[in-house]
């Protein structure tokens, strides 16, 4: 395991000992650091994939007439392989 030493800014550190404080159990600053660590390069990864999150909700309207079929929800795959 590699060991580092960081350096944080005043306002940095007084934001980072108040988030500590406010968690139950209040978890240690490398814990911290290493997740927020893996967060930043999985985030770096999407970008990179050229992922984007969605702009709003997903929305499903129900087709009018329905499908036909009354266990759809429970047995979609065998419904959307007849309809292929």
């Amino acid at each position: 395991m590699r060991r580092a030493t960081i350096t944080l800014p005043d306002e940095l550190d007084a934001r980072v000992a108040a988030f500590l404080e406010g968690q139950e159990p209040e978890p240690s600053l490398t814990a911290l650091v290493q997740t927020a660590l893996e967060r930043y390069l999985d985030q770096i990864e999407w970008n990179r994939r050229g992922f984007k999150r969605p702009a709003g909700s997903l929305k499903i309207t129900p087709a009018p007439k329905g499908s036909g079929h009354r266990d759809s929800s429970v047995d979609h795959d065998r419904v959307l392989a007849e309809r292929s």
